[in-house]
């Protein structure tokens, strides 16, 4: 059998459907943050990014980049093994404090990324609620959906946002039974929020847990930087808050907030936590300071706001097709895979910008899309910079100008499919 001929179909597969992802060659330069250097083909380039998820720029922080080094300089690179075998390392345990108090929790749990921390903290806490039953928000991220799969608990997807929708299938589910409610505050691709609030309603009037992923949401809205729930007082009322540490804080990992029951529950039982090298102190250390610094200071949030609400207005106006968006993200609908793609290689080749394409299977077909992330360090020169650069490309290709409306998409078109190879055996 020829073993490589599948793996070389399947990648083949992905070409035909204009589905290949490349990946840019980038250095990100301290202290001139949103420029990186571009590497191809034997050249260098300074150019300037529109699509990190670094959407503060802590990760450049003075303060920050100190407690990695000074970390690194005095207890090493790594963390030496699993928590259980290696121990826990004084940053790590002063990070899941600080994490704790952010959400107004008694406990934190940190992992080593985001996924994980969505994968193992459903999974866990799904499996150990006897004839568990998770009601799942139809746009949830593919970690949220693959918690969910491993809890082995029935499940049932409801409409995005949809509270009418969601308290149907509760009220069918009664009182009695365990239930678990999966959802996010900002949902990432399209930049709209939850009714949490009225979800964290249903939950109490038909007995229900709650879990909410917020990370898209930390460091970014609350006067501490808590997230949609501190921002809108609700933080109390939702059971598991989860985030992460790798956007607006700047660095590595993700975790779960809630009770001390809960964190000990899902800390003794989830594999994806037990078995896995935990966070090395320095990026614990730089994550803490971080937290620290935007739990004090408005001033980033202030400015990356401003220049999100100014990206989307200069964008409007000239046309473009921004799609609705009550957050710091701006889509601007390409509506084509191959199209969305060029328009991207354009932006990068010839004005020196970089913006990833974004298409099937993080969004739907035909909802393919520029995902643009203004930050503090994105000046009133650079945006229109960036409108400029979006025109032109928009000409040159053909693409079309007009209002882009928000569209709905089910969780079977979140999760990245298997790949079926043309060929049998």
């Amino acid at each position: 059998m020829n073993y490589q001929r599948f793996f070389e179909e399947a990648i083949d597969q992905l070409h035909a459907e204009r589905r290949y992802r490349v990946f840019a060659d980038l250095e990100r330069i301290v202290g001139k943050f949103p420029r990186a250097l571009w590497r191809s083909n034997g050249r260098t380039q300074e150019i300037t990014v529109w699509c990190s998820n670094d959407y503060l720029g802590m990760g450049q922080h003075p303060d920050v980049v100190a407690a990695f080094q000074d970390a690194a300089g005095r207890m090493g690179s790594g963390a030496g093994g699993t928590r259980n075998i290696s121990g826990t390392s004084n940053p790590l345990v002063q990070l899941e404090a600080e994490l704790a108090d952010l959400h107004g929790k008694e406990a934190g749990l940190v992992f080593t990324s985001g996924f994980i921390s969505n994968e193992a903290g459903i999974s866990t806490i799904a499996r150990l609620l006897p004839n568990c039953l998770i009601l799942s928000d139809e746009l949830n991220h593919a970690s949220m959906i693959e918690g969910v799969r491993r809890s082995g608990a029935e499940k049932k997807i409801f409409r995005h946002n949809d509270v009418a929708h969601l308290e149907s299938m509760l009220q069918a589910a009664g009182r009695e039974r365990a239930k678990l409610i999966v959802f996010e505050s900002v949902y990432s691709m399209d930049g709209d929020i939850s009714p949490i609030k009225e979800i964290a309603d249903l939950a109490d009037k038909y007995n229900a847990m709650t879990y909410i992923d917020e990370v898209h949401a930390v460091g970014m809205y609350g006067p501490r930087g808590g997230g949609i729930t501190e921002r809108e007082g609700l933080a109390d009322r939702i059971d598991i808050i989860e985030g992460t540490l790798a956007k607006a804080y700047g660095t590595l990992g993700g975790y779960i907030t809630g009770t001390s029951a809960i964190i000990d529950a899902v800390r003794s039982y989830a594999p994806g936590f037990i078995f896995t090298t935990a966070l090395p102190p320095a990026l614990a250390a730089a994550a803490a300071t971080s937290i620290r610094h935007l739990k004090n200071s408005q001033a980033e949030r202030d400015a990356q706001q401003q220049q999100a609400t100014r990206t989307k207005e200069i964008l409007a106006d000239a046309g473009l097709p921004v799609m609705a968006s009550q957050t710091h993200i701006v889509p601007v609908l390409v509506g084509d895979p191959e199209l969305c793609k060029m328009a991207s290689d354009r932006l990068l080749g010839v004005h020196g910008l970089y913006i990833q394409p974004i298409n099937y299977p993080t969004v739907p077909r035909g909802t393919e899309r520029l995902r643009i992330t203004p930050t503090p360090f994105h000046s009133d020169a650079l945006i229109a910079e960036l409108r400029d650069a979006l025109v032109e490309t928009w000409d040159a290709l053909g693409i079309p100008y007009g209002t882009a409306g928000q569209p709905a998409v089910a969780e079977s078109e979140r999760v990245i499919p298997l790949l079926v190879p043309k060929s049998g055996g």
